[in-house]
């Protein structure tokens, strides 16, 4: 029932979202900005470094190799980070809001086919950060235990259990919300970065000569002695950038200021200098390219920082885990997936939530991927393929706002987002070598997740056709059979709830055919998912009197508000509509799908479109409707 209007795919034009959300104080909101947003990217020196020179596809540890490998990371730093995201797509909000959904919303004000494309590539890309969900708790745990390992090598046999038990507390406490645990997410996260800086320092002044490394020749160099090799590894170098998209999705949390502030003056010089204090290591001692983070510190320090680091990928976990909450819901809202049983886990934050099925399947995708691959080492190989195209397909939907709502050039437009989509397609390119590796478990869930929402999405529609064959009629048609058939008129009001502002709910027909007998005053009520984040209280409701007691409501609410049934009744009466909530019943008209070989979908589509109808979170409660005051009125629907 809550859906959008087909086609309504229209977005407003940017608004500013350079100021901290909430009105809190900028260092409040920048120490925030550090333990939400950048966990991900913070934790990747665990692992980063160590793949390119002892990975799948490394190379071997001379100083050209070093100091080439750390160009790359350097300007891989600056131009995805820094100049692309920071600078140009922070810009592309949606009233304040950002992620993929968000920029996909903007780009498809586009008129023609784009718009379907345009949906489809984002889409896609949203599906694989489900794979990206999955697997960065598993190699950022796990990367982190393995300093076990290096402290005591007779202890390395632990590393996989701890890990294991690690990831299900981390998704067992996740019902009972982060509010608590977000007050230590920046102070960690801030003691993590500075640690970061000092191992590095103190390796870089024992070897300066590594900062050499700033010149890009090093990295033309380093393409021009190891060939496709070298490109391969490119592959490993990703690994540093990973968690870049997190910077646009918590746009709307933080603003664009605070993140940039963060950045800027904290996050990359501290990651700069432990990569540089990495590389200084490794010009000095080849051999500890087998894990040259935990051999920066002295033997003391190893497991304080074993216990600094499994906290700081705690923290980049529960970044993504309540990232994959949030894009869930967003998808619910805007019709891509059925309704899911949502916790509010904060009375004051409403954007705090947990989603149950979401939870369990990271939890029980999470630990496979730590039984199945071991080591941190074999799982970069499945990491970086769902994140580079994540990436691409950003640029691809960035290029489209360009023109579309920056009103750019065709040639000033081509050029920004060319440049960006050689990178990324660079990227992904070598890391699409991985796929037998490893790489096609995210690819495998970004399909399966597509192809749930594409049904999803293209079962609603057929659903609707059906039950205008056969059950749904237009309001002129009611009034029509009012004056015809004058059914009873029974005492009180009914709250009829349809997705389909246009068209009468089948509960009425079912009432006509079986009992001829219909409410005194009927509100025909629909929830609308508009295609913003959120909706102006005073512009929500939209009240249309149809004559003969009945009334039209449509409720509007943006892809971050979950509706709230009673409260937008109970505005309605407040507007004029007699509604006496005590007495009022909500009418609902839930199907039962029957697939069939009848046009539309395939069988096997017909079949998971049910199936996924069967188990959708009830209307009764996704809508907060009042226990004892629901009137179901069922039929049968053949698809």
């Amino acid at each position: 029932m809550a859906s959008s209007p087909p086609g309504s795919l229209a977005a407003p034009v940017p608004v500013s979202a350079g100021a901290p959300r909430g009105g809190a104080p900028l260092a409040a909101t920048v120490l925030a900005a550090l333990g939400i947003v950048y966990g991900d990217i913070g934790t990747s020196p665990l692992y980063a470094l160590r793949e390119c020179f002892s990975g799948a596809h490394a190379v071997p540890t001379t100083p050209a190799n070093v100091l080439g490998i750390l160009s790359l990371v350097t300007w891989s730093l600056i131009l995805i980070i820094s100049v692309k995201y920071l600078a140009l797509i922070l810009r592309a909000d949606n009233d304040g809001e950002g992620g993929i959904l968000a920029l996909m919303a903007l780009a498809t004000r586009v008129e023609g086919r784009a718009p379907h494309l345009l949906l489809l590539l984002g889409l896609f890309g949203a599906a694989l950060l489900y794979g990206d969900g999955m697997i960065t708790p598993a190699i950022s745990v796990l990367s982190a235990m393995e300093g076990i390992s290096i402290a005591t090598p007779a202890l390395g046999h632990f590393v996989v259990p701890l890990t294991i038990a690690v990831l299900i507390g981390l998704f067992a406490l996740q019902h009972r919300g982060t509010g608590s645990l977000g007050a230590l997410f920046g102070p960690v996260t801030v003691a993590w970065f500075a640690v970061l800086a000092v191992l590095g320092v103190a390796s870089l002044l024992r070897s300066p000569e590594v900062l050499a490394s700033v010149d890009p020749r090093h990295a033309v160099r380093f393409f021009a002695h190891n060939g496709a090799h070298g490109f391969l590894t490119l592959g490993s170098v990703f690994l540093v950038v990973t968690g870049g998209e997190a910077l646009y999705a918590d746009m709307g949390h933080f603003g664009r200021r605070p993140i940039r502030i963060a950045w800027f003056a904290f996050v990359l010089p501290a990651l700069l200098l432990n990569y540089f204090g990495q590389g200084a290591l490794l010009l000095r001692e080849p051999a500890a390219a087998a894990n040259p983070f935990y051999h920066l510190a002295p033997s003391w320090a190893l497991y304080p920082l074993v216990a600094l680091a499994t906290a700081a990928t705690v923290i980049a976990s529960q970044a993504i885990i309540t990232g994959a909450f949030s894009l869930t819901w967003q998808a619910v809202q805007l019709g891509l997936l059925p309704r899911v049983r949502v916790v509010h886990t904060s009375e004051e934050e409403i954007g705090r939530i947990y989603i149950p099925v979401v939870n369990n399947v990271l939890l029980v995708s999470t630990v496979a991927l730590v039984l199945g691959f071991q080591t941190s080492t074999k799982l970069a190989a499945a990491y970086g393929v769902a994140v580079t195209g994540t990436m691409v397909i950003t640029t691809i939907l960035a290029f489209m706002v360009m023109r579309r709502v920056w009103s750019w050039s065709l040639p000033r437009a081509a050029a920004v987002a060319g440049v960006f989509l050689v990178i990324d397609v660079a990227f992904l390119t070598s890391n699409l070598v991985k796929v037998a590796d490893g790489g096609w478990f995210p690819l495998l869930i970004g399909s399966g997740v597509v192809v749930l929402m594409t049904t999803w999405r293209t079962g609603r529609r057929l659903l609707v056709d059906r039950l205008r064959e056969q059950a749904m009629i237009t309001f002129e048609e009611l009034a029509a059979r009012l004056e015809s058939r004058r059914p009873v008129r029974v005492p009180g009001t009914g709250i009829y709830m349809t997705g389909h502002p246009e068209w009468v709910p089948a509960a009425v027909t079912r009432l006509l055919q079986g009992l001829n007998a219909l409410h005194e005053r009927m509100v025909f009520f629909t929830v609308l998912a508009e295609r913003v984040p959120r909706i102006d209280p005073d512009k929500r409701l939209s009240i249309e009197p149809l004559g003969e007691g009945c009334f039209r409501v449509i409720a509007r609410y943006g892809f971050l508000e979950q509706p709230h049934i009673p409260s937008a009744v109970a505005q309605c009466r407040r507007e004029g509509v007699a509604i006496d909530p005590g007495t009022a019943v909500y009418v609902l008209s839930p199907e039962t799908i029957i697939a069939s070989a009848r046009p539309g979908m395939a069988l096997w589509r017909d079949k998971l479109f049910a199936f996924m109808a069967r188990n959708a979170a009830r209307p009764s409660g996704f809508f907060r409707l009042p226990t004892g005051h629901v009137l179901e009125v069922a039929g049968q629907v053949e698809l």
